[in-house]
């Protein structure tokens, strides 16, 4: 029903400005980057991934996504590791990083943020959730 109604000026803008941001997604289980994607696609947003951290951290490098969501738990460099060094180089230390994982003990929450995370989601994500804080996260 929806549909049927004229949007409002902040939706219209929201959803021009949805198609021209791309979003990182760094995750080494197949399932989830499916359902993390499928959210953010939701969203109105572009997708690239990569299934580990190393591999995260040159896809930032070449392609300047506009926000990377991080796993924790991968085998190699870590989702921790991995966002300390995308906060610490010169070409990607802008780009913010939304942790999402599994770790759900209020340690985990600090130290991702400590390592330069911008908001620390814990899984299963709530949809509505995730992109409220993709939002907020881009916003400022």
């Amino acid at each position: 029903m929806r549909s049927f109604f004229k949007k409002n000026s902040a939706e219209q803008s929201d959803e021009a400005s949805a198609v021209d941001v791309t979003i990182l997604i760094v995750d080494d289980s197949p399932t989830e980057t499916h359902i993390l994607k499928g959210i953010v696609e939701s969203g109105g947003y572009k997708v690239i991934t990569a299934a580990d951290g190393e591999t995260g951290i040159t896809m930032a490098r070449e392609s300047r996504p506009d926000l990377v969501l991080m796993d924790v738990v991968m085998p190699g460099l870590n989702g921790f590791q991995a966002t300390r060094q995308l906060s610490k180089l010169p070409e990607t230390q802008d780009i913010p990083v939304i942790v999402v994982t599994t770790k759900d003990q209020e340690t985990d929450r600090a130290w991702g943020l400590r390592q330069g995370a911008k908001e620390y989601v814990v899984k299963p994500v709530a949809a509505a959730e995730l992109l409220g804080k993709i939002r907020a996260v881009l916003a400022g």
